[in-house]
């Protein structure tokens, strides 16, 4: 039985290379969740600086208005299979949504590259690398780095973004886990703001009023870390409670400088969008690539925020 699994997708790889060296258009596709995200836009940075290095091709870098319209996404992956492209790079906004179109390309010759979140393990044969942040590794550091900073015990909030996406199970999972494993910390949350700043801001006020005694927070995206620390600041709790963001924008690195947040996750957003490019290409060729590529994290505080090192990463 193995075999046979084996087989067949070694002849849909096959396919896939053939059919993307004689497809109607070199043009490559990058499908994000959402365009209207400073994460999103240094993944574009990345993905054109990659497509560069790739004479003949061309990129068309797309994403839903926000990361709560699936269905946007999966009309995107459907019309560039519809158009022939040479192949799609793609960070799915669900685990499970996404597997019908994916086995659609799949089926259709058209390589398939993710990055930053998984899909279900039902999608597994329909992609061939996965670009990611080793999601729960960063959410164990981001709890272990809260925890150096207010102690073992307290009561915590979790602010997250969109429930059951690949990076938000892993990321939050880790972080939870880590908490529970290493403190007696009681958790609050977690909390859910669909990627939205705004949701996140009126959340973390109503959260910090609700819970006096709170002593740490953690913003695990973009959005809602912004969110979290424009609250903290309106609700004049900088300094007096731990916070803890995910992603490295120049709000969160002024959040950062000033005090209200403690440290940021950053992840390489560049990198996904540039090594995503890459490997897609490599696929093309016929070249055989990792499965999984860690495209690593970097912790962020004001003493390290003007190093080459943080450079790297921060937009």
């Amino acid at each position: 039985m193995k075999k046979i699994v084996f087989g067949a997708l070694a002849v849909a790889l096959m396919t896939a290379a053939s059919s993307a060296a004689f497809a109607e258009t070199k043009e490559i596709a990058v499908i994000v969740k959402t365009a209207n995200a400073n994460f999103w836009q240094n993944v574009r940075k990345g993905a054109e600086a990659g497509i560069k290095e790739q004479p003949g091709y061309s990129l068309n870098f797309q994403g839903p208005v926000s990361e709560s319209n699936v269905a946007d996404e999966v009309n995107m992956v459907e019309n560039a299979i519809n158009r022939k492209v040479a192949g799609i790079v793609l960070a799915p906004s669900d685990p499970d949504a996404l597997i019908p179109v994916a086995k659609k390309a799949w089926e259709s010759g058209i390589p398939l590259v993710l990055i930053d979140s998984a899909m279900s393990p039902a999608g597994d044969k329909y992609y061939q690398a996965f670009l990611s942040t080793n999601n729960d590794k960063a959410g164990r550091a981001c709890a272990e780095e809260l925890i150096k900073r207010m102690g073992s015990t307290g009561k915590v909030a979790i602010m997250s973004y969109v429930p059951g996406v690949g990076s938000e199970i892993g990321r939050v999972g880790g972080f939870t886990n880590y908490l529970k494993e290493h403190s007696k910390i009681e958790i609050v949350g977690p909390f859910y703001s669909q990627s939205l700043m705004a949701t996140a801001l009126n959340q973390t006020i109503d959260i910090l009023a609700a819970n006096p005694d709170l002593k740490g927070i953690f913003g695990a995206n973009e959005p809602t870390a912004e969110g979290m620390g424009r609250a903290i600041t309106q609700s004049g709790k900088t300094g007096q409670i731990t916070a803890i963001g995910f992603d490295g924008n120049q709000g969160l690195q002024d959040f950062v400088r000033n005090g209200t947040l403690q440290g940021i996750a950053v992840q390489g957003s560049f990198q996904m969008g540039q090594l995503g490019v890459q490997t897609l290409v490599q696929v093309i060729n016929g070249q055989k690539v990792p499965k999984n590529i860690d495209t690593g994290v970097v912790f962020v505080t004001k003493d390290n925020l003007d190093t080459p090192e943080a450079k790297n990463v921060l937009y």
